[in-house]
């Protein structure tokens, strides 16, 4: 039986959903172009090193391809994207240049996802590289920089993962269309990360 925090997040997570893939994609593009112009202009992205970025769904997501787009021109960085394995978790992998990208072919819910190797040799995994950032997505957040994923507990469980291998936590930083960010309070568990900043096209929320 569902406890009543999962039942409010089921429900949450029904009618934002809904709303989501409801938007204009005229709206969803002209949003994105102004939250990867917010994430590109902050100095905690413009001074790290190995960052991750998520690859959007087809709809109802922030598209990230502007973002990724300037990770993988960056003579400094490097983007490290995630990849559900078969047995249930995620890891982040390196995506070594735009050829790369455009080669990916599409895993759960149409994202696009690498593979484990890259022109015959394993890739990078982040584990071992290490992270400063992970740009997150998730269905709704609000101003306690809660963040209400897809239910899946991908991120939450590698966020526990990779902190448990003695690294230090990476900046956590949640990227959202208008709507996503909430005036009421999400439900969470315990076990549910807090975000360090969120952006949206109008504003960074900050702890």
């Amino acid at each position: 039986m569902l406890s009543t925090i999962q039942s409010q997040k089921r429900a949450l997570r029904k009618s934002m959903s809904t709303a989501l893939r409801s938007l204009d994609p005229l709206s969803v593009m002209e949003q994105s172009r102004a939250v990867a112009a917010q994430v590109l202009a902050l100095p905690a992205f413009q001074g790290c090193k190995n960052v991750s970025c998520f690859l959007s769904m087809p709809l109802g997501e922030l598209d990230t391809s502007e973002i990724v787009a300037e990770i993988l021109k960056s003579e400094n960085k490097s983007l490290f994207v995630p990849k559900v394995c078969s047995d249930g978790a995620m890891e982040f992998m390196k995506l070594y240049n735009q050829r790369d990208l455009d080669t990916l072919s599409s895993g759960l819910w149409g994202i696009r996802e690498p593979s484990v190797d890259w022109e015959n040799s394993p890739r990078v995994n982040a584990m071992d590289a290490g992270l400063d950032v992970i740009l997150m997505p998730g269905v709704a957040f609000d101003r306690s920089m809660s963040r209400l994923g897809h239910g899946k507990g991908y991120y939450d469980r590698y966020i526990a993962r990779y902190v448990a291998s003695g690294r230090p936590r990476p900046l956590l930083v949640s990227l959202a269309l208008r709507n996503q960010l909430l005036d009421l309070t999400i439900p969470v568990d315990e076990h549910d990360c807090k975000m360090d900043m969120i952006v949206t096209p109008d504003e960074i929320v900050m702890v």
